[in-house]
């Protein structure tokens, strides 16, 4: 290693040690222990440009262990990205651009919001999958507009988590070549040596899903680091796992392999210790001009390559003016589709039919519209009816293939579909059970919380599912999504309330949820472009103020019109109001929402096959629901629908014993 390239790593292990030290809270091991793999990677393989952070064809970086995220600041600040040194000094402060661990659209050249550990490592699978499936669609043999890595740095809890193992084993079966895992084994978290608790050999499961496995021994050399990225960057038809021996804290004689090294300031002392043993005779916050000029070199070398591949860019128009021109639309997810106003999308047949049906043949729609559609299901495309027809499915033989076998791997699949919107190129969509959820919702969450317009598409949704029985049978799984910030939660009534649900999710600035029945429901004339509001009236009372609203989602509107004309027959006048999305309702001015669910009309019925959680802020304290707050059976749908009380009779009594 040149003097130059060792002070450059000591500045990011000291920097980093300081930013940690000023806010007094934070992770300054990691960041110390990795800085040579860190350096090794930017500094001679990494495929960047700092003065244009969103470069297409830029290599990806992801820090997986999003705890180290002043590793990931102090390179961006090196390395000339618009993060300068007072931002350094306001890590984890208010509104600051160096917030605990990093988040997507706060700071410049952050791909994607990290910590949950395990997750970064998926969304970088999702983001190699992305590139190969847009190098295949458009690369030629003489011009390569996609041509890049995809990195991530994962650290021992990364590999110990579930969904790691999950995202790994796809990648290694889609031989995703051109995915390269940087592995800072330093054999350390936060309860001390990983020894007590993981003693697998990684690199051998790597091996057997398909991965090609290279070991650095001593991860402080730079050249070894940077030899066996070169390595892994041969070999074309695996992805690629780099083991390399770190030591946490490292530098820091009293805390330097140690658990107290992990998630706690230095301290001045130590942080003064670790100065003086690494020979870093500078002051709080100053970085060496010779540091700040050799890292300025390696980073002006990004404004050539983006020149070089602006070239490409060109020749490829006129060479292939068709294939630019859709490259460009899918480039800018910017396709001339007007949902809303296309009347073939909203027309259906006037018969009884399952939600999910009705969302098979929408997304079949949608894929001759919006051709950059990418997605699948998690081994359960028939029951999902998730499958884009006419498409083949990604593989490593047919990677131009917009269907995705996600295998039976939930949590791994919503956090890959991350990655692939976060690559940027196409429209990503997953689809499962409902009640697998559970399994999914921390990578659902990580989507709302970025803001990223994912669509989800559940099926199954409640104790419709029947004689599969409560293990089947989602019940808490609605409220549970509709918690999420962000999170649109769409849960359609009949055909045209699910095109409505697609209208949403594809011109959503978040996830959407689309909830979807195995079981038929009927046709409603009155259905359609209202659903666009989230709530409205499907069946009005012929009074100006109803004696009893009834409210429902989903499957249980037909309870509501039901239970509507058996009231009318005793006289009792009802408002059938039809709510697919709350979160969409509650974005409704305050005079529509009044025009729907009257404040003054106390006498309110929820219908829903579900907790009841959701409904009380609309049910008020006069109101009833008509709900599920316990688990489900095993019997045929019409059955259960019965016996817990899903019924328009039921619905009726209840409305009546509320008006008395």
């Amino acid at each position: 290693m040149k003097p130059i390239e060792l002070k450059t790593v000591n500045a990011i292990r000291i920097l980093s040690a300081e930013g940690v030290q000023k806010a007094n809270s934070g992770h300054p091991g990691l960041p110390m222990g990795s800085a040579p793999l860190a350096y090794a990677l930017w500094a001679k393989h990494l495929k960047f440009n700092s003065k244009n952070p969103d470069f297409q064809d830029r290599d990806r970086f992801v820090l997986s262990a999003g705890h180290g995220s002043m590793l990931l600041y102090s390179l961006l600040h090196l390395f000339g990205y618009p993060l300068s040194m007072d931002d350094i000094k306001d890590f984890r402060q208010w509104g600051s651009k160096t917030p605990g661990h990093p988040e997507y659209a706060h700071t410049k050249g952050v791909e994607t919001s990290t910590g949950p550990l395990g997750q970064g490592f998926a969304n970088a699978v999702g983001m190699a999958i992305a590139e190969k499936h847009l190098a295949a669609k458009f690369n030629k043999e003489d011009l390569k507009l996609i041509d890049h890595y995809t990195y991530v740095l994962v650290g021992d809890g990364c590999v110990q988590e579930g969904i790691q193992y999950e995202a790994a084993s796809l990648a290694g079966t889609l031989k995703l070549g051109k995915l390269i895992c940087i592995y800072d084994k330093n054999n350390i978290t936060i309860e001390g040596d990983i020894n007590t608790t993981f003693s697998e050999d990684v690199g051998a499961r790597h091996q057997a899903m398909g991965w090609h496995v290279v070991y650095v021994e001593d991860g402080t050399d730079t050249d070894k680091v940077a030899s066996a990225i070169e390595e892994a960057k041969q070999v074309a038809d695996k992805p690629s796992l780099i083991i390399c021996r770190t030591e946490i804290g490292f530098g820091c004689p009293d805390k330097q392999g140690k658990a107290s090294a992990h998630g706690e300031p230095l301290g001045e002392e130590n942080l003064q210790k670790a100065k003086e043993t690494l020979g870093w005779d500078y002051a709080p916050f100053e970085i060496p001009e010779d540091v700040l000029n050799h890292t300025k070199e390696i980073a002006d070398k990004g404004q050539a390559i983006e020149d070089a591949w602006n070239e490409t860019l060109q020749a490829y128009k006129t060479k292939y003016p068709e294939d630019y021109k859709e490259y460009e639309l899918w480039m800018n997810r910017e396709f001339p589709v007007d949902l809303e106003n296309n009347e073939d999308f909203w027309a259906f047949e006037n018969k009884p039919n399952a939600t999910r049906n009705i969302s098979g043949e929408i997304l079949n729609r949608l894929n001759k519209m919006q051709p950059n559609l990418f997605g699948g299901s998690a081994d359960l495309g028939p029951s999902n009816k998730s499958e884009l027809k006419g498409k083949e499915y990604f593989s490593a033989e047919t990677p131009v293939g917009s269907n995705i076998h996600f295998g039976i791997r939930e949590h791994a699949m919503a956090a890959i579909v991350n990655g692939i919107y976060l690559h940027g190129g196409v429209t990503p969509f997953c689809a499962t059970f409902f009640v697998f959820t559970d399994y999914m919702k921390n990578a659902m969450r990580m989507s709302a919380l970025m803001k990223l317009p994912v669509t989800y598409v559940f099926t199954h949704d409640s104790i419709g599912v029947g004689e599969d029985g409560p293990t089947h049978e989602p019940i808490e799984q609605l409220i549970g999504l509709r918690s999420i910030p962000g999170m649109t939660v769409f849960r359609p009534a009949d055909a045209k309330e699910t095109a409505a649900a697609y209208t949403v999710a594809m011109n959503n600035d978040g996830p959407t949820a689309i909830v979807l029945t195995r079981q038929n429901l009927p046709y409603y004339e009155n259905s359609g472009k209202a659903a666009l509001k989230g709530g409205y009236i499907l069946a009005d009372s012929t009074k100006e103020t109803p004696d009893v609203i009834l409210m429902a989602s989903g499957s249980e509107v037909e309870q509501a019109i039901g239970a509507k004309e058996l009231l009318k027959a005793e006289g009792i006048d009802a408002r059938v109001v039809s709510m697919p999305s709350m979160e969409i309702f509650e974005k409704q001015s305050e005079e529509y929402k009044e025009s729907v669910l009257p404040k003054k009309v106390r006498a309110r019925v929820a219908v829903e096959a579900g907790s009841a959680y959701s409904w009380y802020k609309y049910v008020g304290l006069d109101g009833a629901t008509v709900c599920i707050d316990h688990f489900g059976a095993s019997a045929p749908a019409k059955v259960l629908f019965e016996k817990f009380g899903f019924t328009a009779q039921n619905v009726k009594e209840k409305a009546k014993s509320i008006l008395k």
